[in-house]
């Protein structure tokens, strides 16, 4: 067994024939460029059991070289992924069930009847493949890159491959990032960690697939630097794998809950006061804010408009066709990965990067409904929208530290935040504006008399 760190970056073909020619690639390249057959098929059990554990068993032929494969559970953050692999040398294309046996099986299918086992779809390409390295301090850097062209096939339905692929052979995990965003910084490769068998899985049942997102369970003693660090993780996956689900198939909700991650990593990061010095943390912002000037306001147009909402993905796909996403998602996971935040604290904001996350919050969300003022704008509610970083902060850490929190009819609370936020995201024009006005002042008074909003304005 071993184990795989890879990253894969979604392209197009312009894409993968500017990286064969990349000056930097060309400079670190140390094999020449060669070429491969690689045909796979993959197996599970009718009901789907190997990918709701998330295993996937390949037989893979390379040439004359047959080799069955068996992925395990592992992690995968941001698109760069970690999984541990088995693999064994064949001499026929026959699943060999005899070799999946305690040492490597997984131990929630052990009373899997493995005879049920069958093959499911093939992911057939050809991968043009070269050994890159290159001196990274005192260390030395070696990555496979690997050119990927062909199709997932799953019956009659099939999807194009056309990704560059770099695993990782020697060197710290970094490198992988600082390579991708070298080669982002002037081409449009889109991080994907949906995998070709995911993507198999998805042709097979395209209407009930479910897009499964990270989840972080945040602790009330674990210091703010740790739940900040999941949490922005967290959403950065999320809006990869939202954006790859909305390229593919263009629903709506995946649309708006891609807006909904980028605004709520926005709110977070800003959330931070001393813990992450603006310096810090400017590059972020301004990606993300140059993001959300884009596609907020069409979401929110989109809502209400079908035209909208029909155009949305043509555009949608003219965005990957730019930089600037990739960019920004390798971007920010190598500032995530250095912790950067933290470089240039003085010695209040180390206290506070270390304090414990439900002390600091309480503090916090106290600060923050009291600056929010909600009085005044029951009086002026035409200038309640001048509030949403305020009402977007206090939402983002309810949805995701609900668990740390001690407040009485806290998911009410949030409910209603929500509700505020939409009215005040609602242009004020001529048509309805009374009405919207009205509903504003209303639903100001319903958060006032919520108990978990008396309780933070107390803290």
């Amino acid at each position: 067994m071993h184990k795989e760190t890879e990253l894969k970056l979604r392209a197009s073909r312009e894409t993968l024939a500017a990286l064969r020619e990349h000056p930097l690639l060309k400079k670190r390249n140390k094999s020449g460029w060669q070429t491969r057959e690689l045909l796979n098929q993959y197996f599970d059990t009718p009901e789907r059991d190997l990918s709701a554990a998330r295993v996937a068993l390949r037989l893979r032929r390379d040439g004359e070289v047959i080799i069955q494969t068996l992925k395990c559970r592992g992690q995968s953050v941001a698109g760069l992924s970690e999984r541990n692999e088995h693999e064994w040398h064949l001499d026929k294309v026959k699943l060999d069930l005899k070799k999946l046996d305690a040492t490597c099986w997984p131990e929630q299918l052990a009373e899997l009847d493995k005879k049920t086992i069958k093959p499911l779809f093939t992911t057939d390409f050809t991968r043009e493949y070269a050994e890159i390295a290159w001196g990274r301090g005192k260390a030395k850097v070696v990555i496979e890159a690997a050119l990927d062209q062909g199709f997932v096939i799953a019956g009659k339905r099939k999807e194009e491959i056309c990704e560059l692929e770099l695993e990782l052979r020697e060197g710290p995990p970094e490198a992988l990032l600082e390579l991708a965003a070298e080669l982002a910084a002037s081409l449009p490769l889109m991080p994907c960690d949906i995998s070709k068998a995911e993507r198999g899985y998805r042709l097979l049942d395209p209407d009930s697939y479910e897009l499964g997102l990270p989840v972080t369970e945040l602790q009330a003693e674990m210091p703010l630097d740790d739940a900040y660090a999941a949490l922005a993780w967290q959403l950065l996956g999320s809006s990869q794998r939202l954006a790859e689900q909305y390229r593919h198939n263009g629903h709506w909700r995946l649309l708006q809950d891609w807006v909904r991650c980028l605004a709520e990593l926005r709110a977070l990061t800003a959330s931070l006061g001393q813990a992450a010095p603006r310096p810090t943390t400017r590059a972020l912002r301004a990606s993300l804010d140059a993001l959300l000037e884009d596609w907020r306001p069409l979401v929110l147009a989109g809502n209400d408009d079908e035209d909208i909402r029909r155009a949305a993905p043509e555009q949608f796909a003219e965005e990957l066709e730019d930089p600037r996403w990739g960019q920004f998602s390798l971007e920010t996971a190598r500032w995530l990965s250095a912790r950067a935040w933290t470089a240039e604290r003085k010695g209040r904001g180390e206290r506070q990067g270390k304090a414990q996350l439900a002390s600091w919050l309480q503090h916090l969300l106290g600060e923050e409904s009291r600056a929010l003022k909600l009085p005044l704008y029951v009086q002026r509610p035409e200038d309640l929208a001048e509030q949403l970083p305020r009402i977007e902060c206090v939402q983002s850490w309810l949805h995701h530290a609900r668990q740390v929190l001690d407040l009485p009819q806290q998911d009410r609370l949030y409910g209603e935040l929500n509700k505020l936020h939409e009215l005040a995201e609602q242009p004020l024009v001529e048509e309805g504006k009374e009405e919207l006005l009205e509903a504003r002042i209303e639903q100001a008074r319903a958060i006032e008399q919520n108990r978990a909003w008396k309780h933070l304005l107390k803290a």
